[in-house]
């Protein structure tokens, strides 16, 4: 689940939440806006982790160590 779609899970969510006021028989809406904005959350998160994670050198990070031996 890419950055995108947490946030368009986010926002369904938090619209069936707050703004819907409508009943439906056997089905609350308030409900399954907050699991959407949580799976929306965590979704958030882990991406934004994943792409911590994510270097443009590989592991090293384009990081370059020189040692000068003093003689």
């Amino acid at each position: 689940m890419g950055i995108g779609v947490s946030v368009f899970l986010l926002a369904v969510g938090a619209i069936l939440a707050f703004a819907i006021d409508v009943s439906v028989q056997g089905v609350n809406l308030d409900t399954i806006g907050v699991i959407l904005m949580i799976v929306g959350a965590i979704g958030l998160l882990v991406s934004l982790l994943f792409l911590s994670s994510l270097t443009p050198y590989g592991r090293d990070r384009g990081e370059t160590v020189v040692r000068e031996e003093r003689l």
